[in-house]
């Protein structure tokens, strides 16, 4: 169809829609567009010379099409014809962004629910974040803690087992509104409106994991509505965006939003009060116990076929005497459970322990690193000292030299 031809059939419909008005509001071109069969009008809602106001747009007058005269009977110049138009629809009726614009924004129709991981153990406040999303009740909980410790796989896995839509963003210092509730964006040359996680949750009643919201700044306050479980005005297509039944939001952050004094979690800031005053729970996650640990590392190491009791037994004491000491104040770092989970892949791919952990602490730095060593050691005493091999496990393989009789130099 070519342009001029589009263009006539966007403004028939238009005008037959308004009653003859020339303003029309974004709701009405969408539809518009709908009846003509037609995409959203680029050349029309892009154009600044057409827009009134935000959502608000004027027709050219030199384009109206119209079989029928009567809706275009001159009116007197006081009488505001645009009032009705322009009113704002009822929040239950509020016309839908087009469906080609949501199908994009929900990845073409794809499903987000969790897959399932086998190696995942409930524990921790596992029982209380399962009781949450099964009742289908909006409850905003916040879970906080040291990290490593499960905070996001916990809610991650309670989706995937009651097979709940997941929808996890990660804040960052430069999250802002637009990454949140969507905004427009270039696809295939128009200009379209696409969903952000936040509005999608909503929409589709799922579970919304703000994760590490400790490190947002206050461009996050545009959730004050969705953590109150309330309607979400979008003033850039005049839409309600309304949580439909299932909905709820899920927060976790290394800090209890009131900052961070230990200088582990760099990047972390004091949350607006009036943001936190809208969680109705906050959850502090602990490190699991040593049996629950030592369960989880057993079916890590049973799902890659590299089983050792005693290593997986080693590590659960060696991780809880470093807390221990880091709760005293004694070690400034800790062992975390993602970092034993990572120490035991290490293993099943070196068939070493000493070389597993020695790589393991690697990220830390060499004082502390050779100090937690030392102290698997003696905790291990069956480990064998790590050979030439397990030592260089993962480096580049040296080139082989000729023996020479000449003396070296």
């Amino acid at each position: 169809m070519k342009r001029s031809e589009a263009k006539s059939k966007f403004l028939a419909a238009a005008y037959e829609l308004t009653g003859g008005s020339r303003e029309i509001t974004r709701p009405q071109v969408a539809a518009a567009a709908e009846n003509a069969g037609l995409p959203i009008p680029a050349w029309f809602v892009n154009d600044r010379q057409y827009r009134i106001a935000w959502g608000k747009y004027r027709l050219p007058a030199s384009g109206r099409v119209t079989s029928d005269p009567k809706p275009v009977t001159v009116r007197p110049a006081p009488v505001a014809v645009a009032a009705a138009p322009v009113a704002p629809p009822p929040m239950a009726e509020s016309a839908p962004v087009t469906q080609s614009s949501f199908d994009l924004a929900v990845m073409s129709g794809e499903a987000t629910v969790p897959t399932r991981d086998p190696n995942y153990v409930p524990w921790g406040n596992h029982d209380i974040i399962y009781n949450v999303v099964k009742s289908g009740r909006f409850f905003p909980v916040y879970v906080w803690g040291l990290s490593g410790n499960g905070k996001t796989f916990t809610t991650e896995q309670v989706c995937a087992m009651l097979e709940r839509e997941y929808f996890r963003v990660n804040i960052t210092p430069e999250t802002s509104e637009d990454d949140l509730l969507g905004g427009f964006r270039l696809i295939n040359g128009e200009t379209k409106f696409v969903y952000g996680p936040v509005t999608l949750a909503m929409e589709r009643g799922g579970v919304l994991m703000l994760d590490e919201v400790d490190l947002g700044s206050d461009k996050i306050m545009c959730l004050q509505p969705v953590l109150e479980g309330k309607p979400v005005y979008l003033k850039k297509i005049s839409k309600w965006v309304r949580p439909a039944p299932g909905f709820t939001v899920v927060l976790t952050g290394n800090t209890k939003g009131l900052g961070d004094d230990t200088g582990k979690f760099a990047g972390t800031r004091v949350l607006n009060n009036a943001f936190l005053e809208r969680v109705n729970i906050m959850l502090k996650q602990e490190y699991p116990k040593a049996a629950v640990e030592k369960k989880i590392l057993t079916k890590v190491m049973e799902s890659s076929g590299c089983v050792d009791d005693k290593f997986a037994d080693a590590l659960v004491r060696w991780a809880e005497a470093i807390r221990k000491s880091y709760d005293e104040g004694v070690s400034e770092e800790v062992i975390t459970t993602r970092r034993l989970v990572q120490i035991v892949n290490g293993f099943c791919i070196f068939g070493d322990r000493l070389t597993a952990v020695r790589h393991g602490v690697g990220r830390f730095d060499d004082v502390t690193a050779e100090a937690f060593l030392s102290l698997y050691k003696k905790i291990d005493e069956e480990a064998t000292p790590v050979d030439a091999d397990a030592a260089n496990a993962g480096a580049a393989p040296k080139q082989e030299t000729v023996k020479t009789t000449t003396a070296p130099f």
